[in-house]
């Protein structure tokens, strides 16, 4: 439409053409009008005014007037030529006073057309409903740089991802720092290079099991209930598109993550109970496995802050468990760190059209019409496939 305007422009002259809008970023990124449109506009002389709020949209030329609802592209592409109507056309009097409550502009159109005094007087009278005002410079300026600096999504490629977001969602559920069984105490440099004997050999390396396995601080059973839950509410769809959970059953996910975070709280508070026990004992066991070999060999460390010749038992005593506080954790910062975390992310274009993605979608959830929903993906893509045509 703005390229039949500006070319009305050049045999009608610009004052002669008024056109009102809402002129935001926001409105075009919705499908409902086009930055260069405008730009062409104001090339050509033409006064383009925002009004705005305003969505219904109207059309006059020559005393012929159309009332009709815009498209909004992000939504839905353009009616075809034999789809259901989407205009009213205006009678003479409705054209004259939208004319005169549309601008100062055009109501001076529409007194200069009004075909008796009495019709000018009364056109004269009516209050400019619109509240227009012209786009400055500064205004389109912005407006402009915004949308350069992020470009509004292509509305055939938005549409057809609007499809799918009402039935999928990708999803990671994670389960974090609960499992203190599996926590190992790298074993400070200092009390490696003493050396030791092979006693406590399972346990003590380079690395000490701060926890016993197998014991009742383990969260093995915290751990297969998050994997029951993966299992009945979010396939993977394999190892190129990871998890998706139905958005319709996900208020039922929730729930159950609801229900093991109480689960992983009791958890915690009953670990925090016995956790500072087993590791008081933990570094009592380190100190007593290597205090006689402190005490035979002491290292440069331990000999450079000593009065006597010898350090006695205490001496060894503190300066390993020195050397063990630096690495070796508290009960209530392993209890912080047990986390349960749920991450949802809707999926994209690019994943929609990854290979084998509907087909691993149709095979995790067989019981949804799935056909249905490919066949509104397909059609919401037809200006892109038009598009793509016209390139070649």
């Amino acid at each position: 439409m703005a390229h039949t305007l500006a070319a009305a422009v050049s045999t009608l002259g610009p004052e002669m053409v008024t056109v009102c809008l809402d002129f935001d970023e926001r409105v075009m990124r919705m499908g409902y009008g086009d930055l260069a449109a405008v730009e062409l506009l104001r090339q050509v002389g033409v006064v383009v005014r925002s009004a705005p709020g305003m969505r219904t949209a109207l059309v006059i030329v020559d005393g012929a007037g159309f009332s009709f609802t815009p498209t909004p592209l992000y939504l839905e592409p353009e009616p075809a030529p034999n789809a259901a109507p989407n205009a009213m056309r205006m009678s003479a009097a409705q054209v004259a006073e939208a004319l005169a409550r549309l601008s100062p502009a055009a109501k001076a159109i529409a007194i200069a057309q009004a075909p008796t005094l009495e019709e000018k007087r009364r056109i004269e009278a009516l209050p400019d409903d619109v509240g227009s005002k012209e786009i400055a410079n500064t205004g389109f300026n912005e407006v402009a740089a915004s949308l350069k600096d992020a470009p509004p999504v292509r509305f055939d490629l938005a549409r057809q991802v609007r499809v799918f977001e009402p039935y999928l969602q990708y999803v990671e559920l994670s389960l974090t720092g609960a499992s203190i069984q599996r926590h190992r105490l790298a074993i400070p440099k200092a009390i490696q290079e003493l050396g030791g004997s092979r006693e406590l050999e399972g346990r003590l390396r380079t690395t000490f099991e701060l926890i016993e396995k197998g014991g009742k601080l383990s969260s093995k059973k915290l751990e297969d209930t998050l994997n029951e839950i993966r299992k009945n509410f979010t396939p993977s769809l394999g190892k190129d598109h990871g998890r998706v959970v139905l958005k319709a059953a996900k208020p039922h996910l929730v729930k159950r993550l609801d229900e093991l975070g109480q689960k992983l709280k009791e958890h915690q508070a009953a670990v925090a109970a016995e956790l500072q026990e087993h590791l008081d004992a933990s570094r009592q066991q380190i100190v007593d496995y290597y205090l006689p070999t402190v005490k035979a060999n002491p290292p440069d460390s331990l000999r450079g802050g000593l009065l006597a010749e010898n350090p006695s038992d205490e001496d060894a005593k503190v300066w390993l468990e020195t050397e063990l506080n630096r690495v070796l954790p508290t009960a209530e910062s392993m209890i912080q760190e047990m986390k349960l975390e749920a991450r949802y992310k809707d999926v994209t274009f690019e994943t929609l059209n990854e290979e084998g993605f509907l087909e691993s979608v149709k095979a995790a959830f067989p019981r949804v019409n799935w056909d249905k929903a490919y066949k509104n993906f397909k059609a919401a893509g037809e200006s892109l496939k038009s598009s793509d045509k016209k390139k070649d």
